[in-house]
């Protein structure tokens, strides 16, 4: 029989009956970058700020899934059948490993937690969802963060329909004066102000580290504006000297910082586990516990509600990974990424000197110089967009992050991020000698007179 016109005809969707956030250039950043990457598979590329992968070995997954089902076992008398269970099944909403990532700040951070104030999530980014979701409570409420900053963050505060205000960054992060003007601007507009998004160590995309006076600072303003801050660290253990300095959640004494963590640049990013740390007490608003009987709950309780309906748990196969790798190296990811630092060291190093050696006579560019983490940015007396980077690619085979992806297509577009941590050395001399063909080539076409 033949079929009705109705039949016939496909499903279409209009593109404005679907989600706001789909039509912001943000949430096309990293499909973008990945697609370009993907196209030019040989490019040398400095886009990635993934970590290095040299010393990846398959049996080590088996190795921490041994040590950490030994663990259950031993530590938490399971059987055999019990252990088989913990991997298989759903799991605890907030995480099986929330008391070793409680062992591993106290190790590496100095931060005392109880284990029932962390939440296990699927990676940093569902952390930063559930957050951002959670305050999230009308029309009213705005997000600060700095300018630029990372996209993830950026992506997320859209999908919770949350808006972000900008604050400027300075030579050694978020400017603090500006964050002040920002805040009172926001609330002079009847807004809100929930709380501020802040990496003090080595920010995705710009690399630079605050000072510790201003961390201190940037605590009494969250005190004394009654504000959160959002403390994401996935970078903090890497720093190039020995000292590094105290997080502000190791500094907080007033419970002001949300702590965001991942084990996807010091663990296994596969697994796909990150966590927060989010030990603030939730009232009705009169004093009074929120929780039934009177009992006093915690924020982590408000976000593992959301969780059970986004992702019900995070893969427990994927924690116990985690957990093998912490107990391996009694629970410190400084202990347990030793070689990886050095090799983050030494190619930060070698990027710097490089660019010194090749483009330091060159007018109007120029580099910032972080002591540690995965980035460098350079700034060039000309248009980086992503045909920009396309044409890199391409012609000169060689990849980078254009900067105006950070900063909402706003600003940034004369400067790029290069990330230094997944390359080898004679690969970081090649893509050097490329980027500096390329910007002399597009400098001397740019000087040309019309």
């Amino acid at each position: 029989m033949e079929n009705t016109r109705s039949e016939r005809v496909l499903a279409e969707l209009n593109a404005a009956t679907l989600h706001a956030s789909l039509g912001d250039a943000a949430m096309e950043s990293m499909n973008l970058l990945n697609e370009i990457a993907g196209a030019y598979p040989e490019a040398v590329s400095f886009a990635a700020g993934r970590p290095y992968e040299g010393f990846y070995e398959v049996a080590q997954v088996h190795e921490y899934l041994r040590v950490f089902c030994d663990h259950l076992r031993t530590e938490r008398g399971m059987t055999d059948t019990q252990v088989a269970r913990t991997l298989y099944q759903y799991g605890d909403t907030k995480g099986i490993i929330t008391d070793l990532v409680a062992r591993s700040l106290a190790v590496d951070e100095g931060i005392e937690t109880d284990p029932r104030s962390v939440v296990v999530t699927v990676g940093c980014q569902e952390a930063m969802f559930l957050l951002l979701r959670a305050l999230r409570a009308d029309d009213r409420d705005v997000l600060l963060a700095p300018s630029p900053t990372y996209v993830g963050l950026t992506g997320a505060a859209l999908l919770a329909d949350l808006p972000v205000r900008t604050v400027r960054t300075g030579e050694s992060g978020i400017d603090l004066d500006d964050l002040l003007v920002q805040l009172r601007m926001a609330r002079a507009a009847g807004k809100r102000v929930r709380a501020c998004y802040v990496t003090p160590d080595f920010a995705n995309p710009v690399g630079v580290s605050m000072e510790i006076a201003d961390r201190r600072r940037l605590l009494e303003i969250a005190g004394s504006e009654d504000i959160l801050l959002l403390e994401d660290n996935a970078y903090g253990l890497f720093h190039s000297g020995p000292d590094r300095p105290p997080t502000l959640k190791a500094l907080d004494r007033r419970r002001r910082v949300v702590y965001l963590g991942s084990f996807a640049k010091t663990g296994v990013p596969g697994a796909r586990v990150g966590y927060v740390v989010a030990d603030q007490r939730v009232t009705n608003g009169d004093g009074g516990g929120h929780g039934d009987g009177g009992e006093d709950r915690l924020f982590a309780d408000e976000l593992s509600k959301i969780k059970s309906m986004l992702t019900v748990n995070t893969s427990p196969i994927g924690q116990a990974v985690i957990g093998g790798k912490l107990l391996s190296n009694g629970c410190s990811m400084i202990a347990a990424n030793q070689r990886e630092a050095a090799v983050y060291r030494n190619n930060l190093d070698q990027v710097l000197q490089g660019l010194a050696k090749r483009l330091g006579d060159r007018p109007g560019v120029s580099w910032n110089a972080p002591t540690g983490g995965f980035f460098v940015v350079v700034t060039v007396p000309f248009t980086v967009d992503d045909a920009f980077l396309e044409y890199a690619a391409g012609r000169y085979g060689v990849l980078f992050t254009p900067m105006h992806h950070f900063y909402g297509t706003t600003a940034g577009f004369r400067q790029l991020r290069l990330s230094i941590s997944t390359l080898t050395p004679d690969r970081i001399e090649q893509g050097l000698d490329r980027l500096a063909e390329l910007i002399d080539e597009r400098m001397r076409t740019t000087a040309r007179p019309a």
